[in-house]
């Protein structure tokens, strides 16, 4: 797929996905890429622009991450962003030193608004701001276009070079003018063109599998999660029959989970579908086990097995679809970031399967990206829009060692949960939200007679990459009806708690 393309060179920073969400919010392609990446590189993917990130270097110490001066003479609009920024004024001739007052959260910021990258931008706002160090002299030939009370150059530029640089955070949503700040740097003064529209993407990324699969046999290991589903379809949509998808049902999914993704894939979409029901099988390997990290080992294990044992009654395959998507792509790729997790995606099955090659269809694209060419397939919205599912599904939200009754009650509570944030309309709203069976059972008092039930936790977050998250405000009379609902329709449950811990110092899930 060629697109008008931006640049973002990672230097480490928070912030780093967030920036590309940002860019392709605006209908335009970027890449994020290495800081060490070569100017031959660069210069070979013809970008529109290069960003550069935040990080957590001081640009003055010697085994910070610098680039090449030459980059700024490439006649390609640079934005710098905090690290970013002093980056650029240091390579330039300015100076940067340790700021008298740190600057962490909202700061009220004033700028040039006659200055390009501030068209049609409030000349008083607010930022947010996340530093120690910044920019003390901008460099020769450049202006000061933005200020705060406690950083003289918040915000510089050298007009005739295309060079920009902002100490604070445009990206994330507590800067009030971001959005536009952006924009004005992608639009007035890249010259992109927003053509980053996901219905096309999903029109040319069917037809790009088409081309390179021709009439070859092709594997899917369907989870029934939104990048397995979404990656699936598409490859259905491009060779039909030549795709065989084998969906492993461990016993572990949502109430009606697999019944669902059956129904979804074998009548919508008349798919070849081999459902592989495992419960059984699963749960023996998992009896008495109550440590997360061995649940999950076992979990990954088995699912391999199964899948393994499925593949060759299948015989050779030519390729394997898997869901990648691009943060994966990112966070195991990028030296410069620290590590959040390795992704196995379908847990090593490359390993155990007979096949030539591996399709990735979704490798380029976010979560939300993914979400919007399911959407544009026609997948159903409840399925598109489903919450965020750990691959070890339910075992991981039982606290303890896991049984078949245990899995139930929790199954009906999450039920429960997600029924009333839907009637509530906040299911859109809050970015997860899921019960989970905590180990702990307690006294209770039901039809004047004692019980001696389990607890169940409510966890519910707003959050835009799960980096962070906040506890969501659940509305008192929407909790009330939930906690109503528990104790009355579930067997087993006398008590409900809601966790009001963000991340970090907690993580989203419980194990």
């Amino acid at each position: 797929m060629k697109h008008v393309l931006i640049v973002v060179l990672d230097f480490g920073g928070q912030y780093n996905q967030l920036i590309a969400r940002r860019v392709r919010d605006l209908n335009v392609y970027c890449e994020v890429l290495s800081y060490d990446t070569s100017i031959e590189k660069i210069k070979s993917k013809k970008p529109k622009g290069i960003i550069f990130t935040g990080g957590p270097s001081v640009v003055t110490d010697s085994e910070a991450p610098i680039v090449d001066k030459e980059i700024f003479e490439l006649d390609i609009p640079v934005l710098g962003i905090c690290y970013g920024c002093q980056l650029m004024g240091y390579l330039m001739g300015g100076q940067v030193g340790k700021a008298d007052q740190k600057e962490y959260g909202k700061a009220e910021l004033t700028v040039n608004a006659n200055n390009i990258l501030f068209t049609g931008v409030k000349k008083e706002s607010i930022c947010w701001m996340s530093h120690t160090y910044f920019v003390t002299k901008a460099p020769e030939n450049f202006e000061v276009i933005g200020t705060t009370k406690t950083c003289p150059t918040a915000a510089f530029c050298n007009k005739e070079k295309n060079l920009y640089g902002v100490q604070f955070h445009p990206e994330v949503v507590h800067t009030e003018e971001g959005n536009k700040i952006l924009r004005n740097f992608l639009y007035k003064i890249c010259e992109c063109k927003g053509d980053w529209i996901m219905t096309d993407i999903a029109n040319e990324m069917v037809k790009s599998v088409k081309e390179k699969i021709g009439d070859k046999k092709v594997l899917c290991a369907l989870s029934g999660g939104v990048d397995s589903s979404v990656a699936a379809v598409i490859v259905h949509k491009a060779v039909g029959k030549q795709l065989t998808c084998v969906f492993v049902d461990h016993g572990l999914l949502r109430l009606n989970e697999g019944d669902e993704v059956e129904e979804i894939f074998r009548k919508q979409y008349d798919m070849n579908l081999i459902r592989v029901n495992a419960e059984d099988r699963f749960l023996g390997k998992l009896r008495g086990v109550s440590d997360p990290e061995t649940k999950r080992k076992i979990i990954g294990e088995e699912f391999i097995r199964v899948f393994e044992e499925e593949a060759k009654k299948i015989g050779h395959v030519d390729y394997l679809v898997q869901g990648t998507i691009y943060p994966d792509v990112i966070e195991s790729g990028t030296k410069n970031s620290a590590v959040i997790k390795s992704h196995h995606n379908v847990g090593g099955l490359p390993d155990v399967v007979d096949f030539e090659e591996i399709i990735e269809p979704l490798r380029d694209l976010f979560k939300d990206e993914v979400r919007a060419v399911g959407t544009a397939l026609g997948i159903p919205d409840f399925l598109v829009h489903r919450q965020p599912f750990p691959g070890p599904g339910l075992a991981i939200r039982v606290i303890g060692d896991i049984t078949k009754e245990k899995l139930d009650i929790l199954r009906q509570t999450d039920f429960v949960f997600r029924d009333e944030i839907a009637k509530a309309g906040l299911d859109r709203k809050i970015w997860q939200y899921f019960t989970v069976l905590t180990g702990l059972r307690s006294v209770g008092v039901m039809g004047d007679e004692r019980t001696y039930s389990y607890t169940v936790a409510l966890r519910a977050v707003t959050s835009l990459d799960a980096m962070t998250a906040d506890w969501a405000r659940i509305p008192y009379d929407v909790l009330e009806k939930i906690s109503v609902r528990m104790v009355n329709e579930v067997h087993g449950v006398n008590r409900v708690v809601y966790d009001v811990t963000s991340k970090p110092p907690a993580t989203i899930e419980w194990e």
